[in-house]
């Protein structure tokens, strides 16, 4: 195996990891900020407020893109796994 194979199949690796990620990472950020602001506007400080709507919208995220994340991890890993001849010596 080759350097600048082990370096390609590590980078294209990070790239899906980030794509898969980013959505659930941005409706978090999008839900902490809003929920902040309404803690902020109406002062209250209760710590389960700001926790149960950010699980909520993190877990119907997950619900609504699973489907896709998983036809991501399925298609690299075969891309990986066809590859694998061409890559042994």
């Amino acid at each position: 195996m080759e350097i600048q194979t082990a370096v390609d199949l590590t980078h294209e690796a990070m790239r899906i990891a980030l794509v898969i990620t980013l959505p659930i990472l941005l409706v978090s950020l999008v839900v902490g900020v809003v929920v902040s602001l309404l803690q902020a506007v109406t002062q209250i400080n209760e710590m389960t407020l700001s926790f149960l709507p950010k699980v909520a919208a993190v877990g119907g995220v997950l619900l609504a893109l699973m489907p896709w994340m998983v036809r991501l991890m399925v298609d690299y890993t075969h891309d990986v796994f066809a590859s694998l001849p061409g890559l042994v010596r």
